[in-house]
């Protein structure tokens, strides 16, 4: 199928989590999304250090606690996310916060 190319400028690979909160929930139908140079064909998944079956998708519903990363030629291996089955979690928004940033947090079970 055509593939087509993601946003010229993308330096470092990225894992966007949806819904933006960390850490990420099973129960909350977490959503990943592979951000990075290259097109999303060439995706590969990993989940706990192994290739996971997802390749060349930029995006799936995550089914399966763990730690996932995504690799994009060109911009190379993505931070890790971590997908937990807890019952309880206190959550903070996943973008990135400063010191002295008012940050919401959320105690949810």
């Amino acid at each position: 199928g055509w593939c087509p190319l993601s946003p010229a400028g993308a330096q470092t690979t990225q894992l966007l989590v949806e819904p933006p909160w960390r850490p990420a929930v099973l129960w909350d139908r977490v959503t990943l999304t592979c951000q990075g140079s290259g097109t999303p064909c060439a995706t590969t998944w990993y989940k706990d250090g192994q290739r996971w079956g997802q390749q060349g998708r930029d995006h799936f519903t995550v089914t399966e606690s763990g730690n996932y990363t995504c690799d994009r030629p060109g911009s190379g291996l993505s931070p890790p996310v971590r997908v937990s089955n807890e019952w309880v979690v206190l959550q903070v928004p996943a973008q990135a916060l400063l010191e002295g940033d008012t940050m919401t947090l959320r105690c949810r079970g």
